[in-house]
């Protein structure tokens, strides 16, 4: 039985397609675990390069959940 070419190479797409899918879904899984960490990276990294300190405070002291609340709030009106 042969097979075409266009079915393997289909095949190949589906196959990276789901792992692009797997990587995504691992990368929001880290962010959502080391979210409120990695914030207050980039927020001493923006203070030290000049950036408002007063906004950096204010997104450091939220929580990524809270965070996640108000932009579901925002989009659910």
């Amino acid at each position: 039985m042969r097979t075409t070419p266009g079915k393997k190479n289909g095949q190949s797409m589906v196959e990276y397609i789901i792992i692009v899918v797997v990587v995504a879904l691992a990368a929001l899984a880290i962010f959502g675990v080391f979210g409120d960490r990695l914030r207050s990276i980039v927020g001493g990294a923006s203070a030290e390069l000049g950036a408002d300190s007063a906004k950096v405070d204010e997104a450091n002291a939220k929580g990524s959940a809270a965070k996640i609340k108000e932009y579901v709030d925002s989009t659910a009106k």
